[in-house]
This record gives C-alpha cells, sequence and structure tokens, in this order.
C-alpha cells in the first residue's frame, strides 16, 4: 500500500473519531439544553462565598438518609431547571452565575427574587399554551412569576392527565404532569418560612385605628395548654370556641401547612424515632399535644423565626444566625449518631470530580487522534505519552470520586443503574491500560480515553434526566454489603471488559478497513489476541456473576433461577461468549469473524446492562428508567461497524484472491 492512501487512511480515521466526539456533545450540549438567557432581576444580590459554604452543611433529612443542604439544593434544582445552575443579571446587567446552595437560600429567604429566576425548564412549549402562558420558544425556562397566570388551569389538566398510565401518556401530557409537580415542590419551599416572616396576625388587638398586632408562632406554641383547655372546654358543651381562638388555630394550621413539607431538618427528641421532622411538624405536634419535648420544639421554631428575619438585616447578622442554627442542629444529629458524614459529601459535590475525570479523558481523546494521525514519529510518541498521562489522571478522579461514595454511602460502588456507568467508565479504563501494558500496540492506550468520555457524558446525562439522587439508601432487596460487593460488582466487571472487546474489535475494523495496518501482521495478531483474552475474561466473569447471583436469590427470594429479564440478560452474555470462544477453538471463526461476533457482543452486553430495565417486568425493578433514545443510537452505531466490517471482511478476501 502506498504511503499516500495510508496517511490518508489515517486523516479519515481521524474524521471520523471527529465526528463522532462532536456528535457525542451536540446530543449533550445542544440537544439537551435549552436557551436559558440571564433573567434580568432588579436589585439582586449575589450571595457571598463565606455564608454559602456555611449553609450548604446544614445537615437535612431526604430520602431515606441524613445529606448536606447543598446535596438536597442541588438534585431539587436540577429536576426543576435541568442544570446546577442559572444566570442572573442585576440592574446593572451584571452577570451573576447561581448555583444550587444560593439558589435555595433566594427561594427560602428571598422569595421577591425567587419567583423570577428562571427556574423551571420547559421542553415542550405546547405545555404552556395549553395552561394560558405564552412561550417564548419551542424550549426555554422559565420563572414561577411567568407560570403563576396558568397555575390553576396546570394544576386541572395534571389532574386529569394523573389517570392516564404513565405508559399511555403523550409528551405533552407528561410535560404537563411533571411541571405540576414540580411547581408544587416549589411552592412548598417557597412558603416553607411564611411562619417566621409573617407570624400570626392577632385579630382586633389594633388600638385607635392602629393596625392589629402580630404574634410569633413560637410564642403562640408556649400558650398552646391554654388554647386546649379552652378548646376542650367549649367541646364538652361549657361554651362556643371564641372567634378570636378560631381564626389564631385556623392561621397556625396555614402556618404549618405551608412549612409541613420540602425540608426535614429537626431532628427528633426520641432517639429511637428514624423521621426528621419539619417547621410543620414541630409546630403541630406542640399545639396538638404530640410533642414528646415540646421545649425543644418551641425553641426549634424560634431559632427558623431568628434566622428568616436575619436576613433583612444584611447577609453578615443571616451568617452570624445561620451558624447558631446550623451547629444546634448538627449537634442534635451527632448526638443521635447521623450526619458524620455531611461535609465529606458537601466537599464531594463541591470538587465534581467526575467533571474532572471528563476534562482528563477529553483531552485523552484528543491526543489519542494525534498519537494514530501522526503515527510513530517523535510528535506522535509525544501524544501517545499525553494519551497516557490524560487517561491515568482521569482515572484518578473517578476513583477518588467512587471512593468518596462509597464511604458516603457505607456500602460497596456499584448499587443502581447510575453506579455501574461511572465504576464501568473507570473499570473500562483500568482494562484498557493494562491491555495496552501488555501489547505495547498503543491502540488499548486510544480506546481508553474515547471510552471513557463516552461513559462519562452518558452518566452526566442519565443524572441530567433522573435527577434523583442516587447516593440514597438501596431498595430492601439490595441492602447486602457482601452481595453487592461479590455478585454486583463481579457481573459488572463482565459489563466493562465485553464492552472493552468489543471496542476493541471496533478499532480492529478501522484499521484493517481503512488498511491503516499497512501489512502488519504482529499487529493484528496483537489486537485479536486482546479482543479474545477480553471475551475470555467476559465469560469468566459473566458466569461467576450470574451463579453468585443465583444464590443470593435464592436467599432473598427462595429460588435459585426465575427467568427474571436482568437474570436472562447475564444468562445471554455467557451463551454468547460461550458460542464465540468455541466457535473460535473450532476454527469456525478466524479472525475476520472473531472481531464481529466480538462486536456483536457490545448490543448483547447492552441489551444486558442497560435495555432490560425498560421491560417494566421483574423483580429487579430497582433498575428501571425511562428513555431509549440513547440505546436505540447506540445499535445503530454497532449495527453500523458490523456492516463496515462485514464489508471490509469481503472486500479484503476478494482483494487477496487476486493477488494470490
Amino acid at each position: 500500500m502506498s504511503d499516500t492512501s495510508y496517511r490518508a487512511g489515517r486523516w479519515i480515521a481521524a474524521a471520523i473519531a471527529m465526528a463522532g466526539l462532536a456528535l457525542v456533545f451536540y446530543n449533550l450540549v445542544i440537544d439537551n439544553m435549552p436557551k436559558g438567557e440571564a433573567r434580568k432581576i432588579d436589585g439582586y444580590l449575589p450571595w457571598s462565598q463565606e455564608t454559602l459554604k456555611i449553609v450548604e452543611t446544614l445537615p437535612v433529612q431526604d430520602g431515606g438518609r441524613i445529606k448536606p443542604l447543598s446535596t438536597y439544593a442541588g438534585f431539587t434544582m436540577l429536576g426543576m431547571h435541568g442544570a446546577r445552575s442559572m444566570e442572573i443579571a442585576d440592574a446593572a446587567g451584571e452577570t451573576h452565575r447561581i448555583r444550587p446552595t444560593a439558589w435555595l437560600l433566594d427561594v427560602l429567604f428571598r422569595p421577591q427574587f425567587a419567583i423570577n429566576s428562571p427556574t423551571f425548564r420547559v421542553d415542550n412549549s405546547a405545555a404552556l399554551e395549553a395552561i394560558g402562558v405564552k412561550p417564548r420558544g419551542r424550549r426555554d425556562r422559565y420563572s414561577y412569576a411567568d407560570i403563576q397566570p396558568g397555575r390553576e388551569k396546570l394544576g386541572e389538566l395534571a389532574g386529569s392527565y394523573g389517570s392516564i398510565d404513565s405508559k399511555a401518556r403523550d409528551p405533552l401530557q407528561t410535560q404537563i404532569i411533571d411541571l405540576a409537580s414540580n411547581l408544587r415542590t416549589y411552592e412548598s419551599l417557597l412558603g416553607w418560612f411564611s411562619f417566621a416572616r409573617g407570624g400570626i396576625v392577632l385579630r382586633g388587638s389594633g388600638e385607635n385605628g392602629a393596625p392589629d398586632k402580630r404574634a410569633d408562632v413560637s410564642a403562640l406554641m408556649t400558650t398552646a395548654p391554654q388554647i386546649r383547655e379552652q378548646i376542650d372546654h367549649a367541646g364538652r358543651g361549657q361554651g362556643a370556641i371564641p372567634p378570636h381562638l378560631q381564626d389564631l388555630m385556623r392561621q397556625v394550621l396555614d402556618a404549618a401547612n405551608f412549612s409541613k413539607f420540602g425540608l426535614f431538618i429537626l431532628p427528633p427528641a426520641d432517639p429511637s424515632e428514624p423521621t426528621w421532622k419539619s417547621a410543620g411538624n414541630a409546630i403541630m405536634d406542640v399545639m396538638g399535644s404530640t410533642s414528646k419535648d415540646p421545649a425543644r420544639d418551641i425553641e426549634d421554631i424560634r431559632m427558623l423565626e431568628a434566622t428568616a428575619r436575619a436576613g433583612a438585616a444584611g447577609e453578615d447578622v443571616f451568617r452570624k444566625q445561620f451558624v447558631q442554627l446550623r451547629d444546634h442542629l448538627a449537634a442534635r444529629a451527632a448526638a443521635r449518631g447521623e450526619g458524620q458524614r455531611v461535609a465529606l459529601e458537601a466537599s464531594y459535590y463541591q470538587k465534581n470530580w467526575f467533571l474532572y475525570a471528563l476534562v482528563f479523558f477529553l483531552i485523552g481523546t484528543l491526543a489519542a487522534m494525534g498519537m494514530w494521525t501522526l503515527g510513530g514519529n517523535k510528535t506522535g510518541r509525544g501524544f501517545s505519552w499525553l494519551t497516557l498521562a490524560a487517561s491515568l489522571a482521569g482515572l484518578t478522579c473517578c476513583v477518588i470520586a467512587i471512593t468518596k461514595r462509597c464511604i458516603i454511602m457505607q456500602r460497596p460502588p456499584v448499587g443502581n443503574l447510575y453506579d455501574t456507568i461511572i465504576f464501568i467508565s473507570a473499570a473500562v479504563v483500568l482494562l484498557a491500560l493494562i491491555v495496552e501494558w501488555l501489547t505495547r500496540r498503543r491502540f488499548a492506550l486510544g480506546v481508553a480515553p474515547i471510552l471513557g468520555t463516552a461513559l462519562i457524558v452518558l452518566a452526566r446525562r442519565y443524572e441530567l434526566g433522573d435527577a434523583n439522587d442516587h447516593m440514597d439508601p438501596l431498595v430492601a432487596v439490595l441492602d447486602s454489603n457482601f452481595w453487592l460487593t461479590t455478585h454486583v460488582i463481579t457481573i459488572t466487571l463482565g459489563y466493562s471488559a465485553g464492552l472493552l472487546s468489543a471496542f476493541l474489535s471496533t478499532g480492529f475494523v478501522l484499521l484493517c478497513g481503512l488498511r491503516l495496518d499497512r501489512g502488519d501482521i504482529s499487529l493484528r495478531r496483537s489486537l485479536t489476541r486482546a479482543a479474545y483474552g477480553m471475551l475470555c475474561l467476559t465469560l469468566f466473569l459473566s458466569l461467576v456473576g450470574t451463579v453468585l447471583g443465583g444464590i443470593w436469590a435464592n436467599y432473598s427470594w427462595g429460588r435459585f433461577w426465575g427467568w427474571d429479564p436482568k437474570e436472562n440478560g447475564a444468562l445471554l452474555i455467557v451463551i454468547w461468549t460461550l458460542a464465540v470462544l468455541h466457535a473460535r477453538l473450532g476454527g469456525y471463526l478466524r479472525e475476520w469473524g472473531l472481531h464481529l461476533a466480538s462486536i456483536f457482543t457490545a448490543i448483547v452486553v447492552t441489551f444486558s446492562w442497560w435495555h432490560v430495565n425498560f421491560l417494566g417486568v421483574g423483580l429487579h425493578n430497582y433498575g428501571f428508567t425511562a428513555g431509549k433514545n440513547t440505546i436505540w443510537a447506540f445499535y445503530a452505531c454497532m449495527g453500523a461497524v458490523l456492516l463496515s466490517g462485514s464489508i471490509a471482511m469481503v472486500t479484503e478476501k476478494e482483494r487477496l484472491s487476486k493477488n494470490g
């Protein structure tokens, strides 16, 4: 083959890789992110970093565990806004990037700003038209003030669509139900401190035309025994409940209902009681005589009132008051043996290790393209060292992040679908680097950052679409660190090996299809041995993992095998890899046949790992998710690779027969 065609093949390969990379980022950035221009809010003042660092470590109970307020804010904002940041412009035109903790502080303590922030992501403008709100485009973000005129209609439509099975809803109905749910959550946060901001109006207390006086809810709570006595007295037929008392109780009930949901930040007095309280819970417990420690509940409400009102005196005063509140509640949580990892979790999200990993893998991917394009000259060798350094740096970031997650969760690294993505991203990069160390052909080296990039992008997209905290406690059937460590990790490593074998074979197709091997038989054999070895590893890990899963199923469900879709998927990997390896040993699959079968392994693995979650049946319902576009696109890409490989195989055989 001439040097000209060889160089042309390298540039074609690089162009294909660049096109694939551009497609990934178009899908992630352009297709998934609406416009969201900076929203102008007159008088807006950003919170200082000092205040935010204090606020984000406030312990809160959510999703069955104790976590920092910053985590709660992050996933709440992600679910409503579709991102963990928004841009707000003040009256002077200066733009401020608002992140989750600052956003939640505005919602709780500065509602006059919050209602004008572009909080709600709307992907289907027809939903706004249906509730009588004029949209700005097909996809954009809107504030509470924008949507509020259509709030009543939104509630009516969401109620009527709620009776429709989720699988039968069209996109418009789904958008309306999601928007209504987000609006309810937002309103519960927006009004959470309303009891502290307004207090209770004492009707008829104004003298000589003066406005009625107001009393703190905490002050009224101290008179709860006397109020109950008057109500009981009236209930025994000894007189009607006085109108002013009825009005007081109505206001107290309204105040409690506004702050009953959203934030659960008050550790209960009873150490055996696992559920934390909201402000509304504390108010009603005292007023209803069900509180086990009324003095503590009253003191909690008094501190919340002081914190809510401190903002009017300036941020410095607010910060000092919030420190008292945080330290008070954190000490209570610590006395209960809770909240020990709040600071670590806040730091974990601050560092954003997977974003750093993505950056390093991107650098490695670009370096790999340079390495393959320039070949074995000095510059190409420099790119190979850069690829290795970037891949190791990205892998290190993944390992640090996964380790921190294990400490925070107090369980092994894989327990849900999101965990599998980040674990496989680290595992597949590590396996690729091990293959490179064994082969020294600079091919597995280039595959490592490419796969790392693709999987981290997938993880971020899944987190965006799911908008759930994946460190929350697992369902009861998965609550076993032993089986999570043995069965789940073994199966997930099998997925990693299967995907790597497929992409090594994809590289073989690209290499030989574009005739970049230049007749180097040793290079082809090296790639074939690497793909074969990964198939063997896939079989071993999948078989062992499947047997361990059966033992776990027998322990948990009383049967070893139940033809569950997830079980069938794992068995499918075992059967497929057994068939491929036996066909190879029997001589039915030669070099090209092995690689084409290896490429199809990616489809088998992906079906077992991901696609069975769409079926909606089986006992492994902890893994169900929604959204099939990505997986069908992946199948299409792998199908295209298989077709290209088949054409390249036939073309090569014809060429060799003519020359031979």
